[in-house]
């Protein structure tokens, strides 16, 4: 009986996945069992969020140490999650905004005001949404924190891609047209690459905003009902709450080692992956470095991945010359003027609506005069917003552009800012109670320095983002040239990240707002502190559920956050976008 014979074709296939599976090594099976031990402990902790709950009980939190490594878990899932929506947020709101001359003069002023509602405020109409859309369970609270961190997140990302949307090179986007290029094809080819490095270190940031915001979200108070999530800001919570200065320290401890893995095994290689994005025509000496990146790039599954992709990327394709629209502006300068009067009348007849009944239901409730108070604690408030964006510039860029030029330095840096970037100021408020009450210093002075905790380091990220970017060949040209000192800030550093810093400015000022609600108000144990500001008010109001005073508080907060971005920023970001674009 003669042996069966293999056609040439099955022969082929045969020798090319025998030749495939011996290119695998031992790096493809650790990053095999990285995966799929990341993918059991999410469907681990996921299980979690679902489990049955109470609203009128209620909860408190497991304060063993031993409980630590499932509470960072938990809070893990929620600020990937959170950062997974952000970066959704973050490509959509972004992308309108700066190709709809229209739509630009809605989302922008909104994004103002989004950002300038504090957490606190989200938090009070999230809670009773969630809890009554998933009654009994769990999972709403999950999504009511998940969105929370959300809204500490994207207004940074957003802000970030959408300057760098604008300010795309000219010759860049002329190239596209000339070429034919679909919306969809000038987005993944050029838009998105040209953005790459900001949004990477804008992300970075937000993450770390997140952290900041962490016991807010887990550690919820709403018209006297008490809601806790097992994390590690609701445990840290839970031990300033009993003045309990070991289990504090263990949760500093816990925080320490998740920034820094998260760091090392997620934000230090997309910070080395982002610089093939950086434009420039000479090589630079030093690159960033990242050994969780070079690990990935010896192992096969991401080329094996992109292979399994390449029909779906194809299809995008396809989908995006098919669908893809030509956006060159109109040439009838008449209709072109119609709909924008059309448009100006529909959003201003919204506005003016949801106005007019905010209004209706304050002078119903407690009169227009509860405007009065929050205003005057505006002022106190907005103070300390100023002094602290004025001091943070003068500190932290020349700093962040030190760190930027150098990627050794960098290296050393980014865990270290990191992980100060990323410590809740609650987390601190022991030791800034002891330091207050030692020294005598007023809350009205040292919730500056908190506060800064929160908002300092967008203006260092956004300043180490732009150094980076500024291509290596101009950095030669002017050695070569001698161009030293002043001179050097003058010529290249300052218009290098000037559109950066623009970005990290505004993202600080409300930061800074945003901190004024856990910054102005400092409790440890039995002892409390107050400032007199705006942040108070409504922490005040939301503790104790007074939705009039609340809705006041976030409505003079709002009015001042975009009142500072049109007089100061806006212009800022055209002046950017006309003389500073690379």
């Amino acid at each position: 009986m003669s042996a069966p014979r293999l056609t040439p074709g099955r022969a082929s296939l045969s020798v090319r996945v025998a030749r495939r599976m011996a290119e695998f090594s031992w790096v493809d099976i650790v990053v095999a069992a990285a995966v799929l031990v990341g993918l059991y402990v999410v469907v681990r902790v996921g299980a979690g969020t679902t489990v049955s709950f109470v609203p009128s009980r209620v909860t408190s939190i497991d304060t063993r140490p031993a409980r630590l490594p499932y509470y960072a878990a938990r809070s893990l899932l929620r600020m990937f999650t959170a950062l997974g929506l952000s970066l959704v947020f973050t490509l959509v709101w972004a992308y309108a905004a700066a190709h709809s001359r229209r739509l630009e003069r809605v989302l922008i002023p909104a994004l103002d005001i989004l950002q300038s509602v504090p957490i606190l405020g989200f938090l009070t109409i999230l809670v009773t949404g969630f809890v009554a859309l998933f009654p009994h369970s769990l999972f709403g609270l999950e999504c009511a924190s998940v969105v929370a961190i959300f809204t500490s997140q994207a207004w940074n990302m957003t802000f970030a891609f959408y300057h760098s949307l604008i300010t795309v090179p000219r010759e860049m986007d002329e190239l596209s047209r000339s070429m034919g290029f679909s919306r969809w094809m000038r987005f993944w080819k050029i838009e998105l690459p040209s953005g790459a490095i900001n949004l990477v270190w804008n992300g970075m940031m937000s993450f770390g905003g997140g952290w900041f915001f962490l016991v807010a979200s887990e550690l919820i108070s709403v018209s006297n009902r008490h809601y806790v999530l097992p994390g590690v800001g609701s445990y840290a919570g839970a031990a300033i709450a009993d003045g309990d200065l070991t289990r504090v320290g263990w949760a500093i401890v816990t925080m320490t080692v998740m920034v820094v893995g998260v760091n090392f095994c997620f934000w230090r290689p997309l910070v080395a992956w982002a610089e093939r994005f950086k434009v420039e025509q000479a090589e630079a000496v030093h690159v960033q470095r990242s050994l969780v990146l070079d690990f990935l790039r010896r192992s096969h599954w991401p080329r094996a991945l992109g292979r399994l992709l390449r029909p779906a990327r194809e299809a995008a394709g396809r989908a995006g010359r098919v669908f893809g629209v030509d956006d060159r502006p109109l040439q009838d300068g008449v209709r072109r003027r119609a709909g924008d009067v059309v448009f100006a009348l529909v959003v201003c007849g919204l506005v003016g609506w949801g106005v007019l009944n905010l209004l209706g239901y304050l002078h119903g409730r407690m009169g227009l005069g509860v405007f009065g108070r929050p205003l005057l604690l505006g002022l106190a408030t907005l103070a300390r917003v100023v002094v602290l964006v004025t001091v943070a510039t003068l500190v932290w860029v020349p700093i962040g552009v030190k760190i930027g030029f150098s990627p050794r330095l960098t290296r050393i840096a980014q865990p270290m800012v990191q992980i100060l970037a990323s410590f809740p100021a609650n987390f601190l408020f022991p030791l800034a109670t002891w330091f207050f009450l030692r020294t005598g210093l007023s809350l009205n002075i040292g919730g500056i320095l908190l506060m800064a905790l929160g908002a300092q380091w967008y203006i260092l990220f956004n300043a180490i983002a732009g150094a980076m970017a500024i291509p290596t060949d101009l950095r030669e040209a002017m050695d070569d040239l001698g161009v030293r000192g002043w001179q050097r800030w003058r010529r290249l550093i300052i218009p290098g990240i000037f559109p950066a810093y623009v970005t990290g400015g505004i993202t600080a000022s409300g930061g800074a707002w945003n901190a004024s609600i856990v910054s102005e108000i400092v409790t440890f144990g039995g002892t409390t502190l107050t400032a007199t500001g705006l942040g108070a008010y409504i922490a005040h109001a939301t503790e104790h559920g007074d939705y009039p005073k609340i809705l006041a508080g976030i409505a003079v907060m709002a009015l001042y956050v975009v009142g500072l971005n049109r007089l100061v920023w806006r212009r800022l970001y055209r002046l950017a976008e006309k003389r500073y674009s690379l």
